[in-house]
């Protein structure tokens, strides 16, 4: 199991210039986390964007914002990149 999860972090990291540690502790900072709260979610892509020196169009925030808070996000890795993407 551990290699797979390292494989994981490993791939992330590549695709996106964020750190396992940086993972983690926005992981931990959204366990609570009410993701029908769009001020909420709206904060979170902001904080991942920055991030990963990846910016998000306010179009894509409001589609990505939309699908979180309406409970229609993807249950896929597939459908979940496409969403991304857009």
């Amino acid at each position: 199991m551990s290699s797979f999860k390292d494989n994981l972090f490993n791939n992330i990291e590549k695709k996106s210039n964020i750190k396992q540690d940086d993972i983690y502790k926005v992981a931990n900072s959204v366990k609570h986390a009410d993701f029908s709260d769009e001020k909420t979610v709206r904060n979170l892509i902001r904080q991942l964007s920055r991030m990963a020196n990846k910016p998000v169009s306010k179009e894509k925030e409001d589609k990505i914002v939309q699908s979180i808070t309406k409970n229609n996000m993807p249950v896929d890795m597939q459908s979940l990149s496409k969403l991304f993407k857009k």
